[in-house]
């Protein structure tokens, strides 16, 4: 009995240790991968961040290192157009959907492909986030009419459609292939 209780538990942890290795493979780097990158601007023009896109395993890696942005928690999503034309950067269209789901990571038919976890924005004006969305390609990303980062006047509740009532569109900037 002794024996078995052991051989189970070996194989309990081999198989944790497996699915271990599993969830460390989306989002490795891959070597050579493929990069984007978008420098964020207020719609007065003043440059306040920028955002790199990276290709890893499984999907792409978003990072964002922000400055001289109001302090706060902001809702920040990929956007369907390469295009981030004042004042309201409306031009940047709705979020990137490829898949046609329901907006944000609590909604049950979310989230979009474009819904990033929301930018905390501390007092010296700076911000960083970084997040791996799986499934995303950089030829989704990089697509006839480009994509863009925005950044909201709000936070992103995580749920409400289409935009998680994360108000105005403060910050903006179109991906370009680095």
């Amino acid at each position: 009995m002794r024996t078995i209780l052991i051989g189970t538990a070996a194989l309990a942890i081999l198989g944790l240790a497996g699915c271990k290795e599993k969830a460390l493979e989306t989002g490795a780097p891959v070597a050579g991968g493929a990069r984007a990158v978008a420098t964020l601007k207020t719609a007065a023009g003043a440059e306040v961040g920028r955002v790199t896109a990276s290709e890893v395993a499984g999907g792409l890696r978003f990072t964002i290192d922000a400055k001289a942005m109001p302090s706060g928690t902001h809702g920040a999503h990929v956007h369907t157009t390469g295009l981030c034309e004042g004042p309201d950067f409306a031009s940047a269209g709705g979020h990137w959907n490829p898949t046609g789901m329901k907006h944000g990571s609590m909604n049950p038919q979310g989230p979009h492909e474009g819904d990033l976890p929301n930018l905390i924005i501390g007092t010296d004006g700076r911000g960083t986030l970084g997040i791996t969305i799986p499934g995303a390609t950089m030829a989704g990303l990089l697509d006839g009419d480009g994509s863009a980062l925005v950044v909201h006047a709000a936070a992103d509740d995580l749920m409400t459609d289409p935009s998680g009532n994360s108000g105005a569109r403060i910050a903006c900037g179109v991906f370009g292939a680095s």
